[in-house]
């Protein structure tokens, strides 16, 4: 049974962020995780954000079934398997093109999830998980996501997760004028934030593990910001009127012992926390005490795309390209069946010809070396005429396997010597 290119994984549509947090593969776990998804499947790339966990590999049609049981296995998670979303073939494909061009994200047309799908690639390089079939999907999907990206309005038209998350707060708190705002995390979901935040004339307060790294990012952000280390979190708690953590950590940075102490010493003054990471930065507990309010990042994609009026005709545009680079897939993934014969077939010709030209050869006494180059070059020119006819009807679209199986019978050219990419 051949191999197709198949993807399973679960996502911001099928499941909720406990259950993608379970399943999230860190840059800390990825290589590991990858040599032994790779090793059972013979390729593998796997695409982990905030939004989604997705496996690919090139595998025969009945071993699809597999992924969602691996991908728990590596996680050492129990996802139901009903909450997987699985593809195979042109649907695999389709599907990471849409993810590429951004229409399959929680923020519609986000940008941050190319850079994404180029890390799960390079990864998977790294790994040597990175198979011929799965190397160019992948490189497919980019350009597709870059067409995506210059050809239409689609990326010019959204906002930042942490954009959405300043737009969620603003929904929750009304106008932020005059707020104390601690930013917790200086990756890239950290600094969108602080962009997003500079226009709402907000105090800043940056908090990270590293300070250094902190005062970085609040110099760069400018006036009325400042850093904070994780260590002093306990005043930055009394301080703040709102939260906005996506710290990329892997486990809960702010627990409830350390939010219930800053609470009183707050009075009645509530706190809110919006928390954008996956896995969570926030342990869900603090909702239960007093005064606290907590967010995350599900109640992100309600707020993202207001009042962009122009939305469905760039979906459309959008679409159109994904549907052009699938008929660029499909002519590729056909041509691997038949480039292998024409090459057998050109093989086998040649090997005639140049037999027949040495017999020819050594009975013709006394020809200069120019005109054993003549007459070679003119043997080679009858071959190619001769197979200019069977090679175009093998490279067209009409009957192409009857084609290949009658050239594979007349020239005796065996199927298992060539295969396409796969595991």
């Amino acid at each position: 049974m051949p191999a197709l290119v198949t993807c399973a994984g679960i996502n911001h549509r099928t499941s909720p962020v406990e259950e993608r947090e379970r399943l999230a593969i860190g840059k800390e776990g990825l290589q590991d995780a990858l040599a032994n998804l790779g090793s059972r499947l013979g390729g593998a790339v796997i695409l982990s954000t905030c939004n989604r966990t997705e496996l690919y590999a090139a595998v025969p049609a009945d071993r699809a079934e597999e992924l969602p049981r691996l991908l728990n296995v590596v996680r050492g998670a129990a996802v139901p398997v009903a909450n997987f979303h699985s593809y195979q073939h042109v649907d695999a494909v389709r599907h990471l093109f849409r993810v590429a061009a951004g229409i399959d994200s929680m923020v519609l047309g986000e940008s941050q999830v190319l850079g994404q799908v180029r890390e799960a690639m390079s990864a998977a390089r790294e790994a040597g998980t990175l198979n011929g079939a799965l190397a160019h999907v992948f490189h497919a999907a980019l350009a597709t996501g870059k067409r995506a990206r210059t050809e239409t309005e689609i990326g010019r038209h959204a906002v930042s997760v942490g954009s959405a998350a300043v737009a969620l707060a603003r929904q929750c708190m009304g106008d932020l004028e005059g707020k104390t705002v601690l930013v917790l995390g200086t990756g890239s979901a950290g600094k969108s934030i602080a962009k997003a935040l500079a226009r709402q004339n907000v105090r800043i307060l940056v908090g990270n593990r590293t300070i250094e790294r902190a005062a970085e990012l609040a110099d760069r952000v400018g006036s009325d910001t400042d850093a904070v280390a994780l260590d002093s979190l306990q005043q930055a708690l009394v301080e703040a009127d709102i939260v906005i953590s996506g710290t990329g950590a892997g486990k809960y940075v702010i627990a409830p012992e350390d939010v219930a102490p800053a609470m009183a010493a707050r009075g009645v003054r509530s706190l809110l926390f919006i928390d954008i990471a996956v896995p969570r930065d926030i342990d869900p507990a603090v909702a239960s005490i007093p005064g606290v309010h907590l967010r995350d990042i599900d109640e992100i994609e309600a707020v993202a795309d207001e009042g962009w009026s122009g939305r469905n005709a760039e979906l459309l545009k959008v679409e159109a390209i994904i549907d052009e680079e699938i008929a660029r897939f499909e002519a590729w993934w056909d041509s691997l069946d038949v480039v292998p014969v024409i090459a057998a077939l050109r093989g086998r010709a040649d090997a005639i010809r140049a037999r027949e030209l040495e017999r020819a050869l050594k009975r013709l006494e006394g020809l200069g070396e120019e005109d054993r180059e003549r007459i070679e070059a003119m043997t080679e020119a009858i071959v190619n005429k001769m197979l200019d006819g069977p090679i175009a009807r093998l490279k067209s679209g009409a009957h192409r396997s009857r084609y290949v199986e009658a050239i594979e019978d007349l020239f005796n050219i065996q199927r298992s010597r060539y295969r396409r990419p796969g595991p």
